[in-house]
């Protein structure tokens, strides 16, 4: 078997972070020795969910076994997941912004024996909802727990309190026509209905303004999905909670020097 040395696109505060959490967790739990230090731990975890390598490609990578290799990292997962911020956590910092930007993406899955619940007709794969709130310059600043594809993006967001929480914090949102209905503090674009079948040339202006707006939401999800992990989940769909915390845990250190 041949071997090559790679790298990751993280900064060395993100592997100190995670190594300190590590690390910390073991003198809690006065672990005996292992295979690998918490540096070691730490640099496996985030090449799985940086790069996505998989646990066969770590296992040869770090001289240590495929079971190894996955404990480590579920390990390192469950610690990050655990520091991420829930949604009353970041209103705090929502209700200081100009506005926030409300999405929803799908994150692609493996087929499961029940395939149906987990079937996105808009995206026409399966896979698992995650709402994501971005702030004005689109940045990432939230992300909900995970529900099966199937879920509507309103639904999504009416099951999370996101739609109660950001009005209740007078927070403007906004949203694409997905969320359509949802009143509160959320803006969606004017849409065409049989009562409706023309827009006015205002409701067009209105329209295209609030997409220059709402694009930038955009920017959020590319910045979550450049955690290769996440470009195709093949673990059980349950745990797409628990990576996608971690991984916003992560990326808030990575953003934010004075974090963690």
């Amino acid at each position: 078997m041949l071997s090559y040395p790679s790298t990751i696109s993280l900064s060395s505060r993100t592997l100190n972070h995670l190594a300190d959490r590590i690390r910390s967790y073991r003198n809690q739990r006065r672990s005996r020795w292992r295979r690998l230090d918490a540096g070691r731990q730490a640099l496996l975890a985030l090449a799985h969910l940086r790069n996505g390598d998989t646990y066969t490609r770590l296992a040869a990578g770090f001289a240590v076994g495929v079971s190894t290799a996955w404990r480590y990292v579920q390990e390192a997962i469950a610690l990050l997941a655990a520091t991420a911020d829930d949604l009353t956590t970041a209103m705090d910092r929502i209700r200081r912004l100009a506005y926030a930007i409300l999405d929803g993406t799908l994150i692609p899955i493996d087929r499961v024996a029940d395939q149906k619940p987990y079937y996105s007709g808009k995206h026409k794969h399966h896979g698992m909802n995650v709402q994501v709130i971005a702030d004005p310059a689109g940045r990432l600043i939230w992300t909900s727990p995970a529900l099966p594809g199937s879920v509507h993006d309103l639904t999504a967001a009416r099951t999370h309190g996101i739609i109660d929480a950001l009005t209740n914090a007078n927070a403007m949102t906004f949203a694409d026509k997905g969320y359509q209905g949802a009143r509160g503090s959320i803006r969606t674009p004017f849409k065409r209905h049989r009562f409706r079948p023309k827009l006015s040339r205002r409701q067009k202006t209105v329209n295209r303004a609030h997409t220059t707006i709402r694009a930038r939401g955009e920017r959020a999800i590319a910045t979550l999905k450049t955690w290769k992990i996440l470009t195709k989940l093949r673990c059980c769909p349950r745990r797409t909670t628990t990576i996608v915390q971690a991984i916003l845990a992560l990326h808030h250190i990575e953003a934010n020097p004075h974090a963690g």
